[in-house]
């Protein structure tokens, strides 16, 4: 698909990779509509990229916005499911000065799972649904995995999540072939993002030293992935890793 072709929703759009994505599909000629729970962030973006509040994690909240944005876009084609979270612990912990014993809550459990792999099931239902009551054919959705799906000490939840939606991705390909649309989805590895930018200095130091390429990932290094995946309509239900090398 051309990127000018595209109408897209754009999910947690509102700092990190989602606004630049955001940014960079606009100005490449896309009909873009974004949101996120941060309202006030989503505001500093671009005039003429459409904006609403969205919690992925509410059902009633996903509906509506899906209606609200083939509506404002006057049509709908891609979706890019990007709205993610961190509530990273280790299961069970114990403190070797203490002896302490404490685990990862189930609230952090839950909300994890809500946002990064419920989130973007319900947007990915809804979605594909819209198009196929609508015709709209070709599409394509694009789902943002992780490095961390093959297993990461301390994320438990996130790691469960994207290794959910790297498998679904594979389950939605098969199933929505016959509508015309594509799924794949993105790995990225340790990319410069707010989310990343409160990590401890010496875990930093230890992330960057596994990375061949020597440097951090920038969210422009997962949008020429992200432009790949648009552009290339032999590329299906598969996850393109963009990590400089970590997990080799």
């Amino acid at each position: 698909m051309k990127l000018e072709d595209l109408k897209v929703i754009v999910t947690g759009a509102a700092q990190g990779m989602g606004a630049h994505f955001a940014k960079r599909l606009f100005e490449a000629g896309a009909k873009v509509a974004v949101g996120d729970v941060n309202e006030e962030a989503l505001a500093a973006l671009p005039n003429g990229i459409a904006k609403r509040r969205l919690d992925v994690s509410k059902e009633e909240d996903v509906i509506s916005f899906v209606s609200w944005a083939h509506e404002a876009m006057g049509g709908l084609n891609a979706l890019v499911n990007n709205a993610g979270i961190l509530r990273d612990g280790l299961l069970v912990r114990k403190d070797r000065k203490t002896g302490e014993i404490t685990t990862l809550s189930k609230e952090h459990w839950d909300e994890v799972i809500a946002v990064n792999l419920t989130g973007a099931t319900l947007m990915t239902r809804e979605v594909v649904k819209k198009m196929v009551e609508t015709q709209t054919a070709p599409g394509v959705l694009v789902q943002m995995s992780s490095i961390a799906r093959h297993g990461n000490r301390g994320q438990s939840n996130y790691a469960a999540a994207k290794a959910a939606l790297a498998a679904n991705t594979v389950t939605w390909a098969r199933e929505f072939a016959p509508f015309g649309i594509r799924v794949a989805a993105i790995a990225p590895g340790f990319i410069e993002t707010p989310m990343t930018a409160g990590m401890h200095p010496k875990a930093r130091e230890a992330l960057l030293g596994m990375i061949p390429v020597g440097r951090p990932g920038q969210p422009e290094d997962v949008w020429l992935g992200l432009k790949f995946i648009f552009e290339c309509d032999f590329f299906n239900g598969r996850v393109l890793d963009i990590d400089g090398g970590m997990a080799v």
